[in-house]
């Protein structure tokens, strides 16, 4: 007696194997072994039933469960073909994905989505920092008003073609199929339309502008790009509308730079303020704030103020970035002589670096440059 094969072995995958994984290479096996590709051929033939009796076995829940326990004894003999034409009427689904029809010559008339359109953008800084509220302009296909999408004049209808008997196709048998061609004819529509709608011309479409207000978050940068499902063409055939999809692009300020969702700003102060400390206004995305000045800052120096810089757009109550200032200390010029005669006292104590005195020059050097 004849050794049963093992259908894992057979479709080439594991016993783990998702179904999408077992339909994947059912298809591929389908492919290589169709009767169409290997005429007179008796082991592709063979091998075409083994790969048809193992994905009938494997794709379905009850039936894998019993073999996996049970092997072909679980099974009986109902999942055996007795021929191609067999196999093409159980997965006719399977041979329409791959070649278009059925084994039967029927075309599948495919619900198709909507095209997706783009829309590009332009935010101001502030817009994207803090969120905002615009309102786009956009070009959309709607079925015409006058004939309903038909295309049809009013008061007259689509005539079936007499061509294709209102099925859109032709059909011309090559080996086991019936292949479906387009119609000539009709193109494929099964109707011919006698008098074209004025309005659409025939196309039963119709360009419409339209006013979509789009809800922009905190936070975007210059190429995020926001995805508004089904605000796109519309669909074919009872198809999904497409997608419209957002590109944006964010102007420069004049004020902030951005890293990620930090903000950057540069802020001069003076050599006084650098050298004993203060506390100075800076500017932010909201009401301005007060910085603390350290004595002994630096020029160049990175002072981080956190929590006011941006959001994470692609996360809920995230936390926000910190306002980064660059401390840029100003050289003073045009002198007064008793601030340069002020400074060069204090380069003098400097020299011998005693604290105390330097200390109280340098509160001098900042009440002579208006620095309390």
């Amino acid at each position: 007696m004849a050794r049963q094969p093992d259908y894992y072995e057979v479709l080439g995958v594991k016993s783990t194997a998702s179904d999408e994984e077992i339909k994947r290479s059912y298809r591929k096996l389908a492919l290589q072994y169709h009767p169409d590709r290997n005429p007179d051929n008796p082991e592709a033939e063979r091998k075409f039933k083994e790969a048809a009796e193992a994905y009938d076995v494997l794709r379905d829940p009850e039936k894998r469960s019993r073999y996996d326990r049970f092997g072909h004894a679980g099974l009986g003999n109902n999942h055996h073909f007795n021929s191609a034409e067999d196999i093409f009427s159980q997965f006719s689904d399977i041979f329409a994905d791959m070649f278009g029809f059925t084994s039967a010559g029927r075309s599948r008339t495919r619900a198709r989505a909507g095209a997706n359109l783009a829309y590009n953008a332009k935010l101001s800084f502030r817009q994207a920092a803090k969120g905002d509220e615009i309102t786009l302009t956009l070009p959309r296909t709607v079925p015409c008003s006058d004939c309903k999408g038909t295309g049809a004049a009013p008061g007259t209808r689509p005539e079936t073609c007499a061509q294709c008997g209102g099925n859109g196709q032709i059909h011309q048998r090559q080996g086991f199929f019936q292949i479906a061609m387009p119609c000539p004819v009709c193109r494929g529509q099964g109707t011919i339309l006698k008098s074209p709608c004025p309005a659409c011309r025939g196309q039963g479409l119709q360009e419409q502008t339209r006013e979509l207000s789009v809800r922009i978050p905190a936070g975007v940068d210059t190429g995020s790009r926001l995805r508004l499902r089904g605000e796109g063409e519309l669909g074919t055939n009872g198809g999904p509308p497409g997608d419209l999809f957002v590109n944006i692009t964010v102007s420069p300020d004049k004020v902030f730079e951005r890293q990620g969702q930090h903000l950057i700003l540069g802020k001069e102060i003076t050599f006084a303020q650098a050298a004993l400390g203060d506390r100075i206004e800076v500017p932010t995305l909201d009401d301005p704030a007060h910085l603390a000045i350290q004595p002994g800052t630096q020029s160049g120096e990175i002072l981080r103020m956190p929590g006011l810089g941006l959001p994470d757009p692609g996360r809920r109550n995230s936390t926000p970035g910190d306002l980064l200032i660059e401390v840029r200390v100003k050289t003073p010029k045009n002198l007064s002589a008793r601030q340069i005669e002020l400074l060069r006292e204090f380069a003098a104590l400097d020299e011998d670096r005693p604290m105390e005195k330097v200390r109280k020059m340098a509160k001098k050097i900042g009440k002579a440059m208006g620095i309390d």
